[in-house]
């Protein structure tokens, strides 16, 4: 498997149904590889024909969907800010005629904020400092992210995943980047990535357990000025959007 060609031809099971749109589509397959010293790796690859989406720059042809999902992995490598872990990426062809594939690490040992919320309330809750750092690596997360005037877009539990070790430590990361975009105003990171995490997690997370993640994301032991304003932000827009969804 050192080639794209070979990639391509491999037979694999989906792993979800493949997307049709525009005359194309694109899939994803989970693999498992034996290592040459041992144990196994299991990757996701992805495999896409004729699926791309239109932007400026390709406004008839469309950019493959993975090209960009690649660009944005790779940004927030160069940012150091944890997410997938890229294998392999390549492209084959153009116009009508368009290939990519794109292999990427599963998250081994992880699992997405929701599901890990999920088996709290279906095997008992840990204990608070438990939870609360799994809040603070979020929190960690979130804040690197938004340093470099990355906003993530669809901020919500079932995006970030994590992963707790033996040793009580952390671990935060966050998948699905399609609509990820450098902002050039970093105060408005923020506004739309923790309206979207704090809507998602109020029915599970208290409102003192919310406001200890805003504290640990800001940096600060304390409410100041800049974080009840963003709290009142927040707060108004997951009420403005519950209202609306209950009509």
């Amino acid at each position: 498997l050192e080639s794209f060609e070979a990639l391509w031809q491999l037979e694999a099971d989906w792993y979800e149904a493949p997307n049709q749109r525009r005359g194309g589509w694109s899939g994803v397959c989970r693999c498992e590889f034996e290592r040459p010293e041992g144990g196994k790796a299991a990757v996701f690859m992805k495999r896409q024909e004729n699926h791309g989406a239109l932007s400026l720059r390709h406004p008839l042809s469309g950019e493959p969907t993975f090209l960009r999902e690649f660009k944005r992995i790779m940004s927030y490598r160069d940012c150091g800010v944890p997410s997938l872990e890229p294998v392999f990426f390549g492209m084959r062809g153009g116009g009508k005629d368009q290939r990519a594939i794109l292999v990427t690490e599963e998250l081994s040992g992880f699992v997405s904020l929701d599901d890990c919320v999920q088996g709290w309330i279906k095997n008992g809750l840990p204990s608070r400092s438990g939870r609360l750092r799994v809040l603070d690596a979020v929190a960690a997360l979130a804040r690197k992210m938004h340093a470099s005037r990355i906003r993530h877009g669809c901020f919500y539990p079932k995006h970030v995943f994590v992963r707790c070790n033996a040793d009580e430590s952390v671990e935060a990361r966050v998948i699905d980047l399609e609509k990820s975009r450098r902002h050039p105003l970093r105060v408005m990171c923020p506004l739309r990535d923790l309206h979207s995490l704090n809507y998602y997690s109020r029915s599970v997370w208290s409102r003192t357990d919310r406001l200890r993640f805003l504290e640990q994301y800001l940096g600060i032991t304390r409410l100041n000025g800049y974080a009840k304003w963003l709290w009142r932000r927040i707060e108004k827009r997951s009420a403005e959007k519950s209202r609306a969804r209950s009509r």
